[in-house]
């Protein structure tokens, strides 16, 4: 399939990466310039505009900020599309925006898979990061050779909606274990722990997590940079407050957490990395939260291999054995 990308940032253009280092031939969008650039040096082809990257493409692939982005790009393209035409949304969305779109390409013919990424921009940038898949099945199947280039794990959700709502509440909950873990880590400090020592006793222990193995080291380090911003946190924690509104469910950690993230925002900016959220503890404790030893970026070291699709039913059958 001819195959454009819109949206090289933080996670886009790893994305993209993934599909040119595998031998796809890409068509490419940003608003910024420069990375286009250096993704045709790379030896991409400059899209233009959403509108004729969608005209040249059979399949465009979006991965943006906001919701907003998103209908934005996808005004643009939607005169362009028809039978034969895909289009696969990777941004963090509004699970109803996704369907209100996805019913305008419908309209025109075209299909529309929503395909949210979970794992770390590290991990995005070596193809082994998981990806969720929602639309029909039949418009799954035809995208997964991309997929499994972009992805180690996927999972078909369900229909279009279902991923979207998903990817909201990993980030939930890596959001609330982010915050556990800086309650966790000063107290500790407090306390007069080692906290190189701290770091392993929870790895080893049920208190681990992936945001634990990852985001920890970078908080100990002092680097506090995983490459995902508080106004991203705030987009998708507030998305996950609105499903929960909506089902009638009444939250009592959410609100807190939207609280907390906030107040990081007005006092370290709304674009200051998520891990930074430590400094309001270490504000009013007078601690440093550090350690020797630990990196001040992550790096992927798990070998590049082509995805596969994860068969939910097979977990849940083993779960029940």
């Amino acid at each position: 399939m001819k195959t454009g990308f819109i949206g090289l940032g933080n996670v886009g253009g790893k994305l993209a990466g993934s599909l040119l280092r595998n031998g796809i031939p890409l068509r490419v969008h940003d608003l910024d310039a420069g990375l286009v650039g250096d993704f045709v040096a790379r030896g991409a082809t400059d899209g233009g505009c959403p509108g004729a990257m969608m005209r040249d493409c059979d399949v465009v692939i979006t991965c943006l900020p906001s919701p907003a982005a998103s209908a934005a790009v996808m005004g643009e393209m939607l005169p362009e599309m028809g039978p034969g035409k895909i289009w696969m949304e990777m941004s963090t969305t509004d699970a109803d925006e996704i369907l209100r779109l996805g019913a305008e390409v419908a309209a025109t013919g075209g299909v529309a898979v929503e395909c949210p990424v979970s794992g770390g921009c590290h991990r995005a940038d070596t193809g082994n990061i998981s990806i969720f898949a929602g639309g029909p099945r039949s418009a799954v199947e035809a995208v997964m050779p991309l997929l499994k280039h972009l992805g180690r794990r996927i999972l078909h959700t369900g229909e279009l909606g279902t991923a979207s709502k998903l990817k909201v509440m990993t980030n939930y909950l890596a959001t609330v274990h982010l915050v556990a873990l800086c309650e966790a880590l000063t107290t500790m400090k407090a306390a007069g722990l080692d906290l190189a020592t701290t770091y392993e006793a929870i790895r080893i222990s049920s208190g681990t997590s992936f945001v634990h193995e990852t985001e920890s080291q970078l908080i100990l380090s002092g680097s506090r940079d995983v490459n995902f911003t508080m106004d991203l946190i705030m987009k998708d924690i507030g998305l996950f407050q609105k499903l929960a509104e909506t089902g009638g469910v009444p939250l009592e950690v959410s609100p807190l957490l939207i609280e907390i993230m906030a107040d990081g925002q007005r006092r370290y900016g709304p674009r200051a990395q998520s891990d930074r959220i430590i400094e309001r503890l270490e504000d009013a404790t007078g601690l440093k939260v550090l350690a020797d030893g630990f990196p001040t970026v992550l790096i992927d070291d798990e070998p590049e291999e082509e995805g596969y699709e994860v068969m939910g039913t097979v977990g849940i059958a083993a779960v029940a054995g």
